[in-house]
């Protein structure tokens, strides 16, 4: 989206979040591409209606140059003529102009929205271009007016492109292992987890990053090392990982979940551990991959699944010794404001090029054995090295999850990981056959 847009919508979003029906929107936002369904059931999972509309003008910023032109369309399609006007007036470049019969009006030509189906746009000559137009009922038909909107398409490449990962070293890894707690946090010592970092230390080294790895961290130094990672000039690096290894909870966000505790019990939200490497903080890192991975508990529910077919079923692991990272949800001081503050969203992260894996669906436990490391961590390390050299990660992490969600503890209980995954592109690791 162009900026210009960017700053009506952060100005106008308390009278947006207010006034705007967003379960009126998917339908034509799904139909003009905007959305895809996955993005349209994320916002509608936001909760009330406000902070679905909260959550749904935060995405159309991320969403592309055409955005804008079809929100207002959108609006006018479903009578929220208000929100429509209170828009076009601080973008007179941006027009739904009535027209007379037949008669076709210009607007000028938008780039659309790459989809979730790994196109890139090409830029064709002008004449080659295809022409679609949209057509609207006008909203009296006593008028006998229609109103059109046309729009030039560029056509979209089939072939996913992969980032630049040939740089060497391919990056900076930072490994923040919080193993022994302080007495005064009531939280327990995570046995097991210098089994985790070891794995991790040297599965990355071997996929040629430069590693670090901090262990017991306060609240205070975790984010300390994470702003000197920010600070590092990563120009002459192609990605750049942080690993979190501790326990979790859950705390209010606005587009990641969960929290990771230092050893002194106060907590730094993944959303804020996130932001470190955005573009604005760390701009050597700009369209370039930045990767999370989260082994800690997303909440205190403890999944004991659901009944399935005898074939479905597989061996599962896990014993008595299995432990969790979990502690009960929290509010966070920490976390981005939620308020509607016409200033507060920028300060919001732009996620574009990052990946945050975690161990486990938010507000549920992650188990870890005390002898052999944590299941989520485990089962990354083995499918890293036997995959690594064919596979991009995007597909390793779903065999994590896959295999990760055959293991039972205790015989009972259940763990599925997950990503939210903003990367743009393929990414495959450097591996040496």
């Amino acid at each position: 989206m162009e900026e210009i847009h960017k700053r009506i919508l952060q100005r106008n979003r308390i009278n947006l979040v207010r006034d705007l029906d967003p379960s009126s929107l998917y339908d034509g936002l799904l139909e003009k591409g905007v959305f895809t369904q996955d993005m349209i059931d994320e916002i509608k999972s936001a909760g009330t209606r406000r902070d679905q509309a909260r959550k749904l003008v935060q995405d159309l910023e991320t969403r592309g140059s055409r955005a804008f032109a079809m929100l207002l369309l959108c609006l006018e399609e479903t009578d929220q003529h208000g929100l429509a006007e209170l828009l076009q007036r601080a973008a007179p470049a941006v027009q739904i102009w009535p027209a007379a019969p037949n008669q076709v009006v210009d607007l000028p030509v938008v780039r659309p929205l790459p989809l979730s189906l790994c196109t890139d746009v090409e830029q064709q000559g002008k004449d080659n271009v295809p022409i679609y137009p949209i057509q609207k009922p006008s909203p009296s038909p006593s008028e006998g007016q229609n109103l059109f909107l046309i729009f030039r398409f560029f056509p979209l490449t089939r072939v996913c492109q992969s980032y630049k990962m040939d740089a060497s070293p391919c990056g900076h890894c930072l490994i923040i292992n919080n193993v022994e707690f302080e007495p005064d946090s009531e939280l327990s010592n995570r046995k097991g987890s210098n089994i985790d970092c070891d794995k991790l230390e040297k599965r990355f080294k071997a996929l040629n990053f430069i590693v670090e790895v901090r262990t017991n961290l306060k609240q205070r130094q975790i984010k300390h090392a994470l702003s000197a990672l920010s600070k590092k000039d990563h120009s002459q690096c192609d990605c750049c990982v942080v690993i979190m290894l501790s326990h979790g909870t859950e705390v209010s966000h606005n587009r990641f979940p969960g929290a990771v505790y230092g050893v002194d019990g106060q907590h730094v939200p993944v959303q804020l551990i996130t932001n470190y490497l955005n573009g604005q903080h760390c701009p050597s890192l700009q369209g370039k991959p930045k990767l999370f991975f989260i082994q800690a508990c997303g909440g205190g529910e403890r999944d004991t699944g659901f009944e399935v077919s005898p074939d479905e079923v597989e061996p599962s692991i896990g014993g008595a010794d299995d432990q969790t990272d979990a502690i009960p949800m929290s509010s966070s001081s920490d976390s981005l404001s939620l308020s509607d503050e016409v200033d507060a969203r920028a300060t919001l992260p732009t996620p574009s090029d990052i990946l945050v894996s975690y161990s486990t669906f938010p507000g549920y436990v992650s188990w870890r054995d005390t002898q052999s490391g944590s299941w989520y961590v485990e089962t990354l390390d083995q499918v890293l090295e036997q995959n690594a050299a064919t596979d991009d990660l995007v597909t390793m992490l779903m065999m994590v999850n896959h295999e990760v969600s055959q293991n039972s503890a205790k015989g009972l209980y259940k763990q599925m990981p997950g990503s939210f995954n903003f990367l743009r592109k393929l990414l495959h690791f450097q591996t040496h056959a």
